[in-house]
């Protein structure tokens, strides 16, 4: 078992930084995958990025590559998703999401995920 709970959501402009955070427990951290994922009201949840257990391979949605950074800091058993240059397209509730043997994309073959924290960028 894996619990997940994300933090550091929260309103801000267009053109801003935030970063989320995802602390794990329940089994050591880096034996596992971690990915973000975003649902915006009335869409799909859908991919972000993706961190791969060994740390050392990153994944990113199209749509957010090059301004969002995925990493992951084993001591403190937490992953990060690092957004800058925000737009109003942004604003979702996101989630982190945690599996040992996942190799797809898709957010219904995550075992693990946490509550969701809240991203709302105003124009």
């Amino acid at each position: 078992q894996v619990q997940l709970v994300e933090s550091g959501g929260g309103l801000v402009q267009a053109g801003d930084s935030l970063r989320l955070s995802c602390l794990a427990s329940g089994r050591p951290f880096g034996t596992f995958h971690v990915a973000w994922f975003r649902q915006a009201t009335g869409k799909e949840r859908e991919f972000v990025a993706a961190l791969r257990y060994s740390g050392t391979t990153t994944l990113y949605s199209g749509s957010v590559k090059g301004r969002f950074t995925i990493s992951g800091d084993n001591a403190k058993s937490t992953a990060y998703l690092q957004m800058d240059s925000l737009a109003p397209e942004y604003t979702a509730t996101y989630f982190c999401a945690a599996d040992s043997t996942v190799s797809k994309l898709n957010p219904r073959f995550w075992e693990y995920w946490g509550q969701g924290t809240q991203v709302t960028v105003s124009s």
